[in-house]
């Protein structure tokens, strides 16, 4: 049986240790994994009045798993949210919890800073279900009331956002958004439940990939939805239960133990993210190094109002000729040698990837423009190696990129 924790409110590093967990009657001390498809039933009366809503028992992994239920419990637990569900994915969380609130007819307003797959449910799945989705520039507040001046379902945004890490006056557009009737779905991958609370910030609902920080370490994909239990109960959870993008046992059981050291790898990641913003900045082989808590962000003002720590993702614009940004991009991407090429981000080890023909190809030049991304645009994902060692990767692969006026004497 698990131990009662204490009444009194707990410190994030304990929750992430000791956050819904639940024993077994084996008394067990790390997590049990239940690797099961289906429960069975003492009776046939215990399992109509299970699917009748009137008994609780489990039913089927698809609907709710003890290692799921307790990440589940944990994330709630640290987010400060009545309810979560996690899903398969990332992706999975952020279209459960669009999908479980639309209808058609329904318009949407969303910053236009997002993700390449959010971007593509937003332009290009919910119109084809007779959702509007409109675009605004999430750092213009007038641009959001304009769009919030007139009756809205939904907002969806990212703060900061990727890859450019913009960031979103969150207590004002929510704000608005309630005025014009929407509900406010917060990606907050890039902050983490750490660094960022959405909720008390005036959003009703945070999505996450739990890939990313929560598990770190490259092994297992993941989502969570969290928000009022009223909202996950009548409105995400009939979505969920039907549609099937359910989270694995094994998965769970995986970020759980993820979990009990994300304050510690997010605070090593955080120190070392801001050493190598300073470093970067300095380069001349890089025109803007972007990070939320360095004094030459354009918001740094509104990060450190939102924010406790400026996260793990460092974002810079090599220097040099629109024609010549792919090439020294390619250049300093293959000279790395310790840092390795990848779209993921949050992982333990340190990652680059070039957002223009990865990420975010497949919204078009002309999007990608408006958000700042250019052809020599390098978003790193800094992980848990000697901040030493990873500068020194990085000066090697610009000299290889080559200064501005080295590449033009080419």
């Amino acid at each position: 049986m698990s131990k009662t924790l204490p009444t009194r409110p707990l410190r994030p590093a304990t929750l992430l240790v000791r956050g819904g967990t639940n024993r077994s009657n084996h008394d067990e001390t790390s997590e049990a994994l239940f690797l099961t498809s289906g429960f069975v039933y003492d009776s046939a009366e215990q399992a109509e009045a299970t699917f009748a809503g009137t008994q609780q028992h489990y039913q089927y992994s698809r609907f709710g798993n003890p290692t799921v239920a307790m990440l589940e419990a944990r994330l709630a637990a640290l987010e400060g949210a009545e309810a979560c569900r996690a899903t398969a994915t990332g992706m999975a969380a952020v279209h459960a919890a669009l999908l479980s609130h639309l209808k058609t007819g329904d318009r949407v307003v969303s910053s236009r800073a997002l993700f390449g797959s959010c971007h593509w449910i937003v332009s290009t799945l919910l119109p084809r279900y007779g959702i509007i989705g409109e675009f605004v520039d999430g750092a213009d507040l007038a641009q959001w009331e304009k769009a919030l001046s007139t009756p809205a379902a939904l907002v969806l945004l990212e703060t900061p956002s990727n890859p450019m890490l913009e960031l979103v006056d969150l207590p004002a557009v929510a704000a608005l958004a309630h005025k014009a009737g929407a509900i406010v779905v917060v990606d907050n991958v890039f902050a983490t439940p750490l660094l960022q609370k959405p909720l008390q910030l005036g959003a009703d609902v945070v999505v996450y990939s739990c890939t990313k920080h929560m598990d770190g370490q490259g092994r297992v994909l993941g989502g969570a939805v969290l928000g009022s239990k009223k909202w996950v109960e009548e409105v995400l959870q009939p979505f969920t239960r039907n549609t099937g993008p359910a989270l694995s046992p094994f998965n769970a059981w995986v970020v759980l133990k993820g979990l009990e050291t994300l304050q510690l790898r997010v605070n090593a990641m955080c120190r070392s993210a801001a050493a190598i913003a300073d470093f970067l900045s300095e380069r001349v082989e890089v025109a803007r190094a972007l990070y939320p808590f360095s004094v030459s962000h354009p918001q740094h003002a509104l990060a450190k109002k939102l924010m406790t720590g400026g996260g793990t993702v460092v974002t810079f614009n090599l220097a040099g000729s629109p024609e010549a940004a792919k090439a020294a991009a390619f250049r300093f991407c293959n000279a790395l040698q310790l840092i390795d090429v990848s779209n993921n981000l949050g992982d333990s080890k340190s990652m680059v990837t070039h957002p223009a023909t990865t990420t975010h190809m497949r919204i078009g030049a002309e999007e990608r423009a408006r958000l700042g991304i250019t052809d020599g645009t390098i978003r790193l994902s800094v992980g848990l190696e000697d901040v030493a060692d990873l500068i020194d990767d990085l000066a090697e692969a610009l000299d290889a990129a080559g200064s501005p006026a080295a590449r033009a004497a080419e």
